[in-house]
């Protein structure tokens, strides 16, 4: 009998580069805008939304109108950012765009959500880096402590609750909950 050995590659996290994590910005603009972030925009002290706005905007973030950015707000790359009118992003919301992130009107990310675009693939040695932009189409919620993972379309008005995860698309007027999120109910709005 001949048995079929299997050679399992290492991962080699000394391969990883990080080279071509944001070739679109360039160190200069990579560099002012971690000092703005964690100076102005990031920062607990600053409570002057408009302040925020501008500065994303300067850094590239397309900001509709009556946009509200609570506290301790993270957005790693303004440039990589869309967001509607009269969109809520509650305290500690972490926007991790290492793809595109589009929000479009009448959106709340509650606090502490996570918007995660990006992940590491497993399956190369490096470890690269693997992403895919997410969409937030008009009216969704996206509780609070949750996390909408890399190439999730939330579908407008569908509510994630508490805690929950996307992995998944989520449809149009519906309310999903767990890990993973799955739908429970259909949304109705009076």
């Amino acid at each position: 009998l001949s048995k079929r050995v299997k050679i399992m590659k290492k991962t080699k996290l000394s391969s990883f580069s990080a080279d071509t994590f944001d070739k679109e910005a360039g160190i200069i603009k990579l560099t002012l805008w971690f000092f703005c972030n964690a100076l102005l925009v990031r920062a607990s002290w600053n409570p002057f939304m408009k302040i925020k706005i501008i500065l994303l905007r300067i850094f590239g973030a397309k900001i509709g109108k009556n946009v509200i950015i609570k506290n301790n707000v993270c957005i790693k790359f303004p440039w990589k950012i869309t967001i509607g009118d009269n969109v809520w992003l509650g305290e500690y919301v972490w926007i991790d765009n290492i793809d595109k992130v589009e929000i479009e009107n009448d959106v709340c990310i509650s606090q502490g959500a996570l918007l995660l675009t990006g992940n590491h693939d497993y399956t190369k040695p490096t470890f690269n880096y693997r992403n895919a932009p997410i969409y937030i189409e008009e009216g969704a919620w996206i509780g609070a402590k949750t996390v909408v993972c890399p190439g999730v379309k939330v579908h407008s008005h569908a509510i994630l609750t508490v805690g929950s995860i996307a992995t998944k698309d989520l449809e149009t007027y519906s309310i999903y909950q767990g890990n993973p999120a799955v739908k429970i109910r259909n949304r109705i709005i009076n």
